[in-house]
């Protein structure tokens, strides 16, 4: 008879992939809008999610 398992899930794994896509997506819009106001906002985007990933990370790691 097989033992029970603990089951775990990979949530920290896909909050980091998710955000960091998100991440790598407002660093390219940086780079594209390189002399504008818009690359502000779009680096604020990046530094934003890139923590978020990191947070994900830990709050869902086991």
């Amino acid at each position: 008879m097989a033992t029970p398992a603990d089951t775990t899930t990979d949530k920290g794994i896909g909050f980091a992939i998710l955000l960091g896509a998100i991440a790598t997506i407002g660093a390219v819009g940086m780079a594209v809008a390189a002399p504008e106001t818009e690359a502000g906002w779009a680096f604020a985007v990046a530094m934003a999610f890139a923590s978020f990933a990191v947070v994900g990370i830990h709050l869902h790691w086991d």
